[in-house]
Order: C-alpha cells, then sequence, then structure tokens
C-alpha cells in the first residue's frame, strides 16, 4: 500500500528532559522520524521540552513547540494547527503515557486526530502486566511464573505462594523504576511498597525470578501488509538480573545456537502480531536457559522505537525510526529502499560481517555514598558502543572509548590485585565488573568460581583469557624484535598503541613507528547492513587491520569535527547538537563533513548527518590514524566537550590545524592559573586567587587568602572535584583527594565570594568582533553549578551599570583569549562589582 495522501499535517511528541532510562536516543529517532515524514511531503508539528536537541531546532520540523509534555499543550497545538496524525512511538514512555492520557480524555477523538505507529490496545496490552500474562497464556508462550499485585496484602500472598527469590516490577514505568529483587522475606515489604508508589497505577508484576538466564533482543518492524523483518539480535553479556540498559550487549548474538534463534524470531514475531494491527516498530526481550536445552521464556514487548532501537541502528546501518516513520504513513516494507545500499528493499534483513559491543557509563563517582550495585533499575547515564571484525576487537575499543581513564581492557597496570575484591565484585556486579573478570582470570581464580559468580557464558570469558593469554606472548618480546604476526594479531584483538606498549615497556610512538615499519596499518571498512553482498553508497566505517581499505578519499576539502564520546554529566546532549550544527555549517561552506564519534544514541552518528561517519573511539590513536588517512584542512575541538578539548594539545603538537579557537588560547581559558593572570593584565575584577601544586602550598596560601575557599583542578568539566572549603583540615584532605586522581594536575584556590549572584554571558567571536548572544542569570546564589542552577534569560534584576560592565568584560575577555567560535563567561556579582569565574 503506497503512502496514505490523506495525511497531511503529523505531530510527533518529544521525550522531554534526560533522565537515567531515557536519554539522546530518542532526540535521534525524533529528528530522523520528522525528516523521514517531511520528505513525503508531510508538514511535521513538533513537541518537547527539551531545548538541548537537535529536534527541537527549526531545521527538523515545520512547527516546534518548546512546552511541557501535558494534555494543555496538545490541546493548544491542535488548536492551533490542522493535524491528520500524531506518531508517539519516537518519544519514549513520556510520548507514550502522553498519547495515552490524551485518548482517555477524549483528546484525540474530538480533534479527529488518527494515532500512528501502534494502537492503544497495543500501549495497554504491553504496558498492564497482568494484560501481557494472559495474552502470553493464549499464545502459549512460556513466561516466568507471575502474578499482579494491586495492594499490599495482594502481594503478600503471592510471595507466599511462589517462594524466594522474586522479581518486583511495577507497570507504566521507565528504565526498571520501582523494580527490584528480592532474596529473602525480610526485604519484601520495603520493595514491595517502593514498587506499588513507583506505578502510576498502583500495580506491580511479582515473577519467580530467573537469575541467571541469559538475556536476549530482537528489534523488529512490521508493515500494513503484515510483513515483519528482524533488523537485530542483541545478546546481553550479563545475565538475567541486570537492567538491560545498564548491561554490556553484543550484537549479533553470540552464543545462541541457531535453532534457538529460529525459535526466538518466530515467538517475537507471533507476539508483535498479537498485540494489535498496527505498522511501525517493536524491541521483545527474552531470557534463555543457560543449558542445552536453551529453553525460552517472554520477558516483555515494546511497541515503540527504544534505546535499543537506536543501538540496532546504529549496529547494522538500518534506519529503525526512519523506516517506523514511512511505515506509520502507509508505505510497505517492500516499497521503501534501503537506505545504505539504495539497491535493496527494506524489507531485506541487515546481515552483519563484524560485531558491536556495547558498554555503558555510570557516573557513581558524582554521588558519593549511593548504592553502585546493577540490578532491575538502571542507573548507567550514557553509553559507547565498538565495531570490530571480532568480538575481542569490539569489546577492546568499546573499552577505549569510555574515557575512564583505562586504554582497554587491562594492560594498562591498572589491575585490581586484591583477591576478596574481586570476588566480591563477581557476584555482586557494579560499573567496573568487566574489568575485574579480567583481573581475576589474569589472578588465576578458577574458572568454574568465575562462572558461578557472574552467571555470564563461558564463551565471553574463555574470550577474555585469550587475550591474557595473548598478553603473556607479547611480554616476551621488546620494541625492537616483536614479529610482524604477534604486533597484527594484538592489532586484530583491538589492542591500542598504548596497550602494546605497556606489554613491551616502551613508548606509544615507539610502538606507531613499529607497526609502520611492519606494514601493519589500520585499514576502515563499511558498515553496509548485507555483508558486502551488495555495493553500499553511505560512508558510514568502523576500522580493523586487514589488507583491504574501503574508504576512499576523495579530493575535496575536508573538515573532521570531534565528536562528545558518551553522554556523562556534566557532559550530554548538548555537545552533540552543536557537534550536528558543526557539521551543517561545514558543509554549507563547501567543505566535505567527517564525523568522529563512539556514542550510539545520537544524531552525529547517524548514517546521513556528514559526509562520512567514522563510528571510532574519540581516543588519540584512532583520531590520529583518520586524520593521517583523510588529510583534513583541520579538525573542529570546541563542539565536542571536554573530550574534544582533551586532544587539542595533541593535536597542536603534532602540527594539525585546529579550526577555530587556537590550541594556546584554549589552554589559557583552561589552565586556572594563567587565565588569572590574563584578567589581572586587562584589569579586570577577580577573585583573590593562587595556584598550588602540593597540600603544602595549599595551606600556606591560604592564610594569605583567607577562607572560605573553592578549590577547583584545572582541565575539568561539570564541575567535577570543585568544592568549597572552609578550614585547613577540609583544604588539605580535599587537595590531597584531587591529587590522587590527577597527578600533576595544576589547582587553584580563589577566595569564595559568599552571597554573591551568579550570571553568565555566551557570545561568539570571530577574532575582532565579539557579538553577545545572551546574559542569563542564576536564581540561586554563586555556589550551585551553573548546570544544577535555575536560570532566567533575560537576567531579571541586574541593573544597566552590572550589565555594562558584563558586556565589557566579555568583549576584552573574548578577543584577548583571540576566540575564534564560542565563549561562555561565568560572573560572581557583589557589592556592585562584577567578578570573572571562569571562561
Amino acid at each position: 500500500m503506497p503512502l496514505d495522501k490523506s495525511i497531511k499535517s503529523i505531530l510527533i511528541i518529544g521525550s522531554g528532559p534526560i533522565v537515567i532510562g531515557q536519554a539522546c536516543e530518542f532526540d535521534y529517532s525524533g529528528s530522523q522520524a520528522a525528516r523521514s515524514l517531511r520528505e513525503e511531503g508531510i508538514e511535521v508539528t513538533l513537541i518537547n521540552s527539551n531545548p538541548a536537541t537537535i529536534m527541537t531546532d527549526p531545521v527538523t520540523a515545520d512547527n516546534v513547540y518548546l512546552k511541557p509534555l501535558t494534555p494543555e499543550s496538545i490541546v493548544e497545538i491542535l488548536e492551533k494547527h490542522n493535524i491528520d496524525a500524531v506518531l508517539p512511538t519516537m518519544g519514549g514512555q513520556t510520548a507514550l503515557n502522553l498519547c495515552m492520557e490524551c485518548n482517555d480524555i477524549g483528546i484525540w477523538e474530538e480533534h479527529n486526530v488518527r494515532i500512528l505507529g501502534v494502537d492503544i490496545d497495543a500501549i495497554k496490552i504491553t504496558e498492564d502486566r497482568e494484560l501481557f500474562r494472559n495474552l502470553m497464556s493464549e499464545l502459549n508462550i512460556d513466561m516466568a511464573p507471575q502474578a499482579t499485585a494491586k495492594s499490599f496484602l495482594e502481594g503478600k500472598e503471592i510471595a507466599q505462594k511462589f517462594g524466594y527469590p522474586l522479581c518486583i516490577r511495577a507497570s507504566y514505568t521507565l528504565g526498571g523504576s520501582g523494580a527490584s529483587f528480592v532474596f529473602k522475606e525480610s526485604e519484601f515489604d520495603e520493595l514491595l511498597n517502593r514498587g506499588l508508589h513507583a506505578s502510576p497505577i498502583h500495580e506491580v508484576m511479582i515473577d519467580k525470578a530467573v537469575l541467571g538466564w541469559k538475556e536476549y533482543e530482537l528489534e523488529l518492524l512490521r508493515d500494513k501488509n503484515d510483513n515483519v523483518v528482524i533488523i537485530c539480535s542483541i545478546e546481553n553479556f550479563d545475565p538475567m538480573g541486570i537492567h538491560t540498559g545498564d548491561s554490556i550487549t553484543v550484537a549479533p548474538a553470540m552464543t545462541l545456537s541457531d535453532t534457538a534463534y529460529q525459535r526466538m524470531r518466530n515467538l517475537a514475531i507471533r507476539m508483535m502480531r498479537s498485540i494489535g494491527d498496527f505498522a511501525g516498530g517493536c524491541n521483545v526481550q527474552f531470557a534463555v536457559s543457560d543449558d542445552e536445552e536453551e529453553k525460552i521464556i517472554a520477558i516483555e514487548i515494546n511497541p515503540r522505537v527504544s534505546r535499543s532501537s537506536a543501538l540496532a541502528s546504529k549496529a547494522t546501518g538500518y534506519p529503525i525510526a526512519k523506516i517506523a516513520a514511512k511505515l506509520a504513513i502507509g508505505y510497505n516494507l517492500d516499497e521503501l529502499s534501503n537506505q545504505i545500499t539504495k539497491s535493496t528493499s527494506a524489507l531485506f534483513e541487515p546481515t552483519l560481517d563484524y560485531v558491536i559491543v556495547k558498554i555503558p557509563r555510570w557516573n557513581f563517582d558524582k554521588f558519593k555514598g549511593s548504592d553502585r550495585r546493577l540490578g532491575l533499575q538502571m542507573k548507567s547515564v550514557g553509553e559507547v558502543m565498538g565495531i570490530g571484525r571480532t568480538f575481542q576487537e569490539a569489546l577492546q575499543k568499546a573499552c577505549q572509548s569510555l574515557e575512564i581513564g583505562r586504554n582497554g581492557l587491562g594492560a594498562d597496570g591498572k589491575e585490581l590485585k586484591n583477591q576478596d575484591e574481586i570476588l566480591h565484585s563477581l557476584e555482586f556486579a557494579s560499573w567496573n565488573r568487566l574489568f575485574h573478570i579480567y583481573d581475576a582470570i589474569k589472578m588465576g581464580i578458577p574458572f568454574k568460581t568465575i562462572k558461578e559468580k557472574t552467571r555470564i557464558d563461558e564463551w565471553f570469558l574463555r574470550e577474555i583469557e585469550d587475550l591474557i593469554l595473548l598478553e603473556k606472548r607479547i611480554e616476551k618480546f621488546n620494541v625492537s624484535n616483536i614479529t610482524e604476526e604477534l604486533m597484527l594479531e594484538a592489532k586484530q584483538k583491538g589492542y591500542a598503541d598504548r596497550q602494546v606498549a605497556h606489554l613491551l615497556k616502551c613508548l606509544e610512538s615507539e610502538v606507531f613507528t613499529k607497526r609502520a615499519e611492519l606494514g601493519v596499518k589500520r585499514v576502515y571498512k563499511l558498515v553496509d547492513t548485507c555483508a558486502a553482498e551488495f555495493e553500499a553508497v553511505t560512508p558510514f566505517y568502523y576500522s580493523t587491520f586487514e589488507k583491504e581499505n574501503e574508504s576512499k578519499v576523495s579530493d575535496k576539502k575536508k573538515v573532521i569535527v570531534l565528536g562528545s564520546g558518551p553522554n556523562r554529566i556534566g557532559q550530554g546532549i548538548e555537545f552533540d547538537y552543536c557537534c550536528v550544527h558543526g557539521v551543517l555549517a561545514a558543509k554549507e561552506c563547501g567543505y566535505e563533513t567527517i564525523m568522529i564519534n563512539c556514542n550510539p544514541e545520537t544524531v552525529s552518528t547517524d548514517f546521513d548527518t556528514a559526509d562520512k561517519l567514522y563510528f571510532e573511539p574519540v581516543f588519540w590513536e584512532h583520531i590520529y590514524d583518520i586524520i593521517l588517512h583523510e588529510n583534513p584542512v583541520g579538525v573542529i575541538v570546541q563542539l565536542g566537550g571536554q573530550t574534544a578539548l582533551k586532544l587539542a594539545e595533541k593535536l597542536d603538537r603534532f602540527g594539525i590545524k585546529i579550526l577555530g579557537t587556537s590550541y594556546r588560547a584554549l589552554d589559557l581559558a583552561e589552565d586556572r592559573g594563567s587565565f588569572s593572570s590574563l584578567l589581572k593584565d586587562l584589569d579586570i575584577p577577580y577573585p583573590e586567587f593562587g595556584v598550588v601544586e602540593s597540600a603544602e602550598q595549599a595551606i600556606e596560601l591560604s592564610k594569605d587568602l583567607g577562607f572560605p575557599l573553592l578549590v577547583r583542578p584545572s582541565y575539568v568539566l561539570g564541575g567535577q572535584k570543585m568544592k568549597i572549603v572552609i578550614n585547613e583540615d577540609d583544604l588539605e584532605h580535599h587537595v590531597v583527594d584531587i591529587l590522587k586522581d590527577m597527578p600533576d594536575n595544576k589547582i587553584l584556590l580563589d577566595h569564595f565570594l559568599g552571597g554573591a549572584i551568579e550570571a553568565e554571558a555566551d557570545a561568539i567571536c570571530d577574532g575582532e568582533n565579539v557579538y553577545i548572544i545572551g546574559i542569563m542569570q542564576h536564581i540561586e546564589p554563586a555556589g550551585i553549578h551553573s548546570g544544577d542552577s535555575y536560570a532566567v534569560l533575560p537576567p531579571y534584576n541586574l541593573g544597566d551599570f552590572i550589565i555594562e560592565q558584563i558586556e565589557e568584560h566579555t568583549k576584552k575577555i573574548a578577543v584577548a583569549l583571540e576566540t575564534v567560535g564560542l565563549l561562555n563567561i561565568q560572573f560572581a556579582i557583589k557589592d556592585d562589582v562584577v567578578y570573572i569565574i571562569e571562561a
């Protein structure tokens, strides 16, 4: 069935603010869907409350509403625009819940608006655990023994019937909110109460826990003719019991037999067809027993684009959100072309001749004393994806992408050596369990013990063991006599030059030179959806070490934009927004644009954002090899947050042109001491300060500056390790703490201006002319990080005298720093004097 011509105008509902369990993957899906619909001449209206998104940009939709996601906002839009249909499947659980709410109060019916991509019954069946269980029972699809409780007493009765361990899951929630495992009766009452209160309909599903079973996901698409394609199979490295958003995942599935996979496919297709008659995407989760029987049970089904859909899209190159939007407006799969090959149809299922590994990124270091154990409730704030020819290569590349101070998995001298701590970590999973599995195998802890404690499939454990055996072979050589075969094997298994250098006890640069000498060169392969069976037209690449290079270099002038890596607190979706605009602007200026990033949730890693996408770690070695291959006119580092900025010094040292503000100027702004000296020369007020490199120097300096003091290291983001101290003990303790984690870092001590008003200015500068974009005033006094502060634009009670000082200081600093691009300056205002906090 071709395009439904009666649909002229569609409303897309976004996912609102970034929360754990719902991040920038919905900016990716919403943006892609909007572009897909506009290609068909359909007017797109979009509502979302998150300003740090590409989807709320004028380039994405015809009408954009930055409004609260409430029925009142929906009514306001429907009264202003003649909307024919709503697409609620691109904004996560938030959009589905709002769609349901509007349906229940009759808003869609009153305004004659159709629901596309899903139907209300499907949402009800998949969100209401009781309805879902009844449906699975009718279909003869196994589930873990379970029952629904709408009250505390019902829950207690179920627990008595099933026995422990149990799993409690709240209905209509996101990211596993309200979910928990109960191992003993004494924990049950509190966790049951928590689950009931987390559910908007005061309902929980209580399952007999199938701990230790293997977990899998399938991504499906279905059209109006009931054709279903499986886009991707995803296997969780971690067993059942850890939320899939907190699990390391691998695609395609590695340890599933072909017969079990075929059974799983058939079950997923039956499940999707049974929940409702709609065209769109679906994510289905299964548990498989970790024995030869491979018994399959259904866990849940999500009738929308999910976090895994973004991962599956980037893993396969198949644009799920784009195709799902086209299916929603009437197209069938066989009428749409595969966007990567342009010669096969969208009905053609992707085939992978490589492996991807996703590793979540956590930020527990920001929350001292938080429960770091992983379980049913999602705790990660971002994720990275590595692509390689083998599981080992993809795993190492994903570890290199995390930005947690590791050079990959192992071979960096940072392993844990305490056996008791390792055994505890294996049993009670946290963010670093993968690294501790490596440490356990290296220490010689028996496989039987590791498998019993982690319940991770032995195949994965043997792959990690193989890496350790390779390291032992490498350590027998030095950089002058290592063989080509061994160097090639190390590189094909994903080892970074830094890791090889650690094993050979030499410098990274010596390994780089040696592998060039041996002819061990990085080549680039296409992500083409079809394992090279057909020619691909979309330049989406990953690196490996083989003979044939599929990345052809053009003779156009090129610009590389460095991405911002995984989302974390202090560096999120807003940097991806900047990178996408950087790419669009460079294209407008006639340059060939090249994007390097490793975050699968983003718009920047979409196959058609830049002219060329390298899905690689934002890690020196990978970037340098791409630069040598592509020979760009320059690299843009100022759009990718601290991730990209940290690479500026090395780019500068290697003579690679940084486009925009120079490394010298970036370093001047980042180095707190040098920057304060610049302010002194410009006669701009700043809090009294000093720079120290030890606790002794800090104590001496504090006698001159006086308490309270603001203590902060250089080169950090999101206020990391920044603290207000009020006495010598506090100061000594904090300085020692910073130097333990960041040796050789210069530490700035400022006299803290208590009770000051905080404001910030954003400006753009071409080196001479400065244009101030906006001045914001913070509601809270200075001392609360600007990322956590409420802010008002324009300022609500700063007088003309203060505004003049802010404008004058901003212009002076922008020119003095030779800024070419963006600049943000933070100010503290006290007694009518405007002090500079940082730029």
